[in-house]
Parts: C-alpha cells; sequence; structure tokens
C-alpha cells in the first residue's frame, strides 16, 4: 500500500513527495484516455496508452528537464492507479492522479451519480484518498459538457469540494468554450473551499480576457492547458492571443495563479504519431512567452511553484 501523504506534502502515485522535489511540472495531462468506451458514446476517441510507447513519450518530456506530471483521467474513461505507478517507476517522473468523474456523458452507469448523495459520492473520493491502496493526489478533472452545469454535474462538483475540504486535495476541472468556469466556481466556493485550491481548466478554449480577469479575480488558478493541440482552428492560429492574455495577466499581477499543460488526450498528439507530445512546452510554447518578454522567473513560477502549490495537500477541515 502507498504510503498516504500528510498536509505540507503531495501525494504521487509511489507516495509522498516534498512539494520542493517535484520540478518542472505539467498539471493537466492524460496518458490513457478512452472517452468511447463509455455506454452510447460513438465518437472514438482515445489515447490507447501502451506502456512502452507512454513510457518512451514521457522519456522525451523528462530528458527535457521535465519532473512532474498530473494524469487527471477520470474513473471510468481509462484510469488505472496500478498503471501510473509502474510508468512513475519505469520513467522517474512523479506522477499525480485524479480522482472523481468527468462530465455527464461519460459518467460510468457503476458510478450511480444520479442515485447516490453528494455526501456519499464525496465519501467515495475520500475513500481512496484515505486507504488507497494507490492514492489520487488532486480531484479532477470534473466538469461539464455544455456551457451549463447539469444537475447530476453539479452534484459532482458538490462532492468534488465536500472531498477536498475533507483530504486537503484541490480540484482541477473541465470547462471549455465557454464561462461556464467561473459557474463551476460559484458551486465549489459556495461548498466553503477556498478559490485559491481550485483550477479552472481549458480556459485557453475561452480566449477572453474578461472570463481570465473574472476567474484570477476571484482568487482561483486559472490553466492554459490546450498548448500545442491542433484539433481546431481555434488550437492552430490562437496561440499569439494566448500568449497576449497571458502577458496581460501577469502585467496586472497575477502570475501566481497561472498553469500551464498541453492536455494530451489523443493518440495523434505523440510524437510518435507525428504530433508534438508531453514536450510542447518546453520546446516551442515557453521559449515564444520568453521572447513575447515574461522573464525567466515567471516562466518558472507558471511551471515549477504554481503546480507545487496547487498539490500540496493542505491541513484538513
Amino acid at each position: 500500500m502507498v504510503t498516504r501523504a500528510s498536509a505540507g506534502q503531495v501525494q504521487t502515485v509511489l507516495g509522498p513527495v516534498a512539494p520542493s522535489n517535484l520540478g518542472f511540472t505539467l498539471p493537466h495531462e492524460h496518458t490513457k484516455c478512452s472517452l468511447w468506451w463509455i455506454e452510447n458514446r460513438w465518437d472514438y476517441w482515445e489515447l490507447i496508452g501502451d506502456e512502452p510507447r507512454i513510457i518512451e513519450e514521457l522519456g522525451a518530456y523528462k530528458s527535457l528537464g521535465g519532473g512532474s506530471l498530473v494524469d487527471v483521467t477520470p474513473v471510468g474513461i481509462g484510469r488505472d492507479l496500478g498503471r501510473l505507478a509502474r510508468i512513475s517507476a519505469a520513467t522517474g517522473l512523479h506522477i499525480v492522479a485524479g480522482a472523481g468523474w468527468y462530465r455527464q456523458a461519460y459518467y460510468p452507469a457503476e458510478a450511480r451519480v444520479d442515485r447516490r448523495s453528494v455526501d456519499e459520492l464525496a465519501d467515495e473520493i475520500v475513500q481512496e484518498f484515505e486507504h488507497g491502496p494507490i492514492r489520487p493526489g488532486i480531484i479532477g478533472e470534473i466538469g461539464t459538457d455544455k456551457p451549463w452545469i447539469s444537475a447530476q454535474e453539479e452534484r459532482v462538483f458538490r462532492a468534488a469540494a465536500r472531498a477536498a475540504l475533507r483530504t486537503g486535495a484541490s480540484v482541477t476541472t473541465h470547462a471549455v468554450q465557454s464561462a461556464v468556469g467561473v459557474a463551476q466556481l460559484s458551486i465549489l466556493e459556495e461548498e466553503g473551499l477556498d478559490p485559491a485550491r481550485v483550477v479552472i481548466g481549458h480556459c485557453d478554449s475561452y480566449p477572453r480576457i474578461e472570463h481570465w480577469r473574472e476567474i484570477v479575480r476571484r482568487g482561483a488558478n486559472l490553466e492554459a492547458d490546450f498548448l500545442g493541440m491542433s484539433f481546431t482552428p481555434l488550437e492552430r492560429a490562437g496561440e499569439p492571443n494566448v500568449i497576449e492574455l497571458i502577458l496581460t495577466l501577469l502585467n496586472e499581477g497575477h502570475e501566481h495563479q497561472i498553469l500551464l499543460s498541453q492536455d494530451v488526450c489523443h493518440d495523434s498528439q505523440l510524437l510518435s504519431y507525428g504530433g508534438n507530445g508531453y514536450t510542447y512546452l518546453q520546446t516551442t510554447f515557453l521559449p515564444r512567452l520568453l521572447a513575447a518578454g515574461a522573464s525567466s522567473g515567471t516562466i518558472n513560477s507558471l511551471t515549477v511553484d504554481n503546480p507545487a502549490r496547487v498539490l500540496t495537500l493542505k491541513a484538513r477541515d
């Protein structure tokens, strides 16, 4: 059984780690992701995640200075904690696993999200953190299918907040192409969760400065994690605007509320299939951000300090 991390530590799949040992961290990635496993889903979206290939891909990330990775694959679409432990041991990377359920269209039937109370759902998340045998270190990614939050999704968000208060973990979300991340944040705040323990994900899919400002104004963390994606015209051509938005928030004093990642979630994103793999930040995006005016100290905050702070467990409420 993996040892349980205490407040002030980070829970990885191989055990507790001091935050200072994480190094350069990708806070929103997948090493296996199969959305079409869910009954009545036919989109065939998949990161097959065979271990030798993923170990090779992550080796490229580590060779460029990568230290840690957060695999936010939820229950039901490919999460396998034993597999993550093997990959961590093989690569030497610290890997943090997520907990909870993704979004309504992908809730596995056995989760019975529509039949259990908020507290029952929270209890299941807490059980994983407290008894393992391999423990997650963050709650999420949890999200919404649409620009609004369904009743079942609200139930999961409230359960995530209650579990976060009991475990000391942060919550990371899936919020795409709309301002729904603010509504997600409101629910988590209603449950008493400190916004500083919340990461609103995929903000670069909705590049509106007023939306980004509202998230950081309320004290939450903003994550641009579609970096290097090329599935849509916005992803292929929108990076200069994303860099401009990041620089705007940096100039407004929000350096400690921004996280960056790549959300590798499909085979076509891997280096071995012609994609950017897990190395796009290191090889391409961060040099562009530096060239646009960000300092090396700021880069360290975005890629080392901020993920470490989010992943560090707080004292339980």
